[in-house]
């Protein structure tokens, strides 16, 4: 007997078949409809999420770093309609990517956030959270920036509490907790100082405890622990260059 896929598992499917022929767009208009049927996401369907907000969503943050650089070439250059030209195609660029991030923070906040029953899964909505008010606040300037900032702060801090409360210190979203509230520390705040602080006590303990984890977990944590590792190095690196060491 042949059964029908119910409307909430053909979203999934199509947010699969979506990723594979990497129209990550229509992934987050899939997952988008998934999670508004009332049930929780699993992890695997997390993931998908995830993926495909991320993936549309760097997307643009690509574009608009190139077409921002190219906009402050022709301005330096005196070329004043080509700058014009760049300037309205960098807002366009800037529309898209704030309609995708307030697309996923109404979802993380209307329905995500509130209906998570489980600690993971808490952690990792508020870790997306806190990325996409900073998505926003990269983009802005003025009391947007401020407001789309503190959003992101308290986001982040929110998540930490759950996740220094409920998961270990090896556990790969609070590690990836972590990182992303060190980056948003060094990149937004401009406070390289606490960055490097809150990733080297979240590296340094996770270390102490890494020996003790099964293959497959250690491997998973272990991919978020080189990112943590870089770029404290980066970061230590430039602070002592800024220095004159």
């Amino acid at each position: 007997m042949v059964t029908e896929l119910t409307s909430r598992e053909k979203e999934i499917y199509l947010a699969q078949l979506a990723e594979q022929a990497e129209r990550y767009d229509e992934m987050a208009e899939h997952m988008h409809a998934a999670c508004t049927y009332g049930k929780e996401l699993d992890p695997t369907e997390r993931n998908y999420l995830a993926v495909a907000y991320k993936q549309a969503v760097g997307q643009r943050r690509s574009a608009w770093r190139i077409v921002s650089n190219i906009e402050a070439n022709e301005q330096a250059k005196g070329n004043h309609m080509t700058t014009a030209s760049a300037a309205g195609y960098r807002r366009q660029i800037e529309s898209e990517l704030k309609t995708l991030c307030q697309t996923i923070l109404s979802l993380l906040n209307d329905l995500l956030i509130p209906g998570a029953s489980s600690a993971e899964a808490k952690v990792s909505y508020y870790k997306a959270q806190g990325d996409y008010h900073r998505y926003i606040a990269e983009i802005t300037d003025d009391r947007e920036r401020t407001e789309e900032v503190n959003a992101a702060k308290k986001a982040y801090e929110d998540g930490t509490v759950i996740a220094e409360t409920t998961l270990s210190v090896t556990n790969q979203f609070r590690l990836g907790l972590a990182l992303n509230h060190a980056v948003f520390y060094y990149e937004v705040l401009t406070r390289p100082t606490d960055a490097v602080r809150l990733g080297r006590q979240a590296f340094e303990d996770a270390v102490r405890e890494i020996d003790n984890l099964g293959e497959e977990s250690a491997q998973d944590s272990a991919l978020v622990l080189q990112l943590l590792r870089d770029n404290l190095t980066l970061w230590t690196c430039s602070d002592e260059l800024d220095n004159g060491f």
